[in-house]
């Protein structure tokens, strides 16, 4: 008799109240070499110690400069399209691993300025997940279906997911989706969400009920590859180890002046926003 993912954690959280051995089902999927972090390495794959993203908002110059870095990812990760549906459904549905949201929602928490430049107020800034050094995410999750990897990458497992959406919760950015529809589904007009002839066979769709989000591109730089976002963006978005002094990353970070999403709340996150082109003084 087969059973869903759902009913086997049932099964495992019985048995570890019971006190006979949900600690070893779960210890021996680990072991069986199921544990997502512990696949064998590609000799191609990028090494880093803790990967992460600089924004030049300069190089954002028009809306096409952000859709293509938009439907890079999307395309590839088989992010379902839902702009066929109503507008209000579309907004609490939608699922998003890369997005743009203007000044005032991107830093919220940035002292208000009443001098500011105003194209800057007005300007819209990439979203994604800010793989945080200490991800608020990681420690609420019950299942361990997201975790950090050694590399910085916080990772979400789909498969792993029971759609409890504490990590939704935790999050302070916003950067997860849940999925209310199957991905693989259609709308109200029979037309598909992901459509069959921009599937991308190599990345697997999600189902109904989980949680997902950016990844960082995991699969790509298991390959060498960079993340899909960059490779389009014309150098609006650099990728690079933070902490290796002599990355294109922390090059950018110790020359110009940078910002970060909600720093104060302890998270530390790994996406630093370019938001002018001068450079530090002294």
């Amino acid at each position: 008799m087969s059973i869903n993912r759902r009913q086997f954690l049932k099964l495992v959280g019985v048995s570890t109240v019971a006190g006979i051995g949900g600690a070893a089902v779960f210890g021996g999927l680990r072991n069986s070499g199921l544990e997502a972090s512990q696949t064998s390495p590609d000799p191609r794959s990028l090494k880093g110690k803790r990967w992460g993203f600089v924004v030049d908002m300069s190089k954002l110059k028009s809306d096409e400069d952000y859709q293509k870095c938009i439907d890079a990812c999307h395309s590839i990760h088989n992010v379902p399209d839902m702009s066929s549906l109503p507008e209000e459904i579309r907004k609490r549905q939608e699922i998003k691993w890369i997005w743009k949201d203007n000044f005032e929602h991107t830093f919220p928490t940035a002292p208000e300025d009443e001098y500011q430049n105003k194209e800057m107020k007005e300007k819209n800034f990439f979203l994604f997940c800010n793989h945080c050094a200490k991800p608020a995410c990681v420690r609420v999750c019950p299942t361990q279906a997201t975790f950090k990897r050694k590399d910085g990458v916080v990772m979400q497992d789909m498969h792993r997911c029971i759609g409890c959406r504490f990590c939704m919760a935790a999050c302070p950015f916003g950067a997860r989706s849940f999925n209310w529809r199957d991905p693989r589904g259609k709308d109200d007009n029979g037309r598909p969400f992901i459509k069959p002839e921009k599937e991308n066979k190599e990345f697997p769709t999600r189902m109904i009920g989980v949680v997902e989000k950016c990844t960082l591109c995991y699969e790509r730089l298991a390959k060498g590859l960079q993340p899909a976002c960059v490779e389009v963006s014309n150098g609006a978005i650099v990728f690079g180890d933070l902490e290796d002094p002599n990355s294109e990353v922390r090059k950018i970070i110790a020359a110009k002046y940078t910002i970060r999403r909600k720093p104060e709340l302890g998270t530390q996150p790994s996406i630093y926003y370019v938001i002018g082109g001068g450079e530090h003084a002294g």
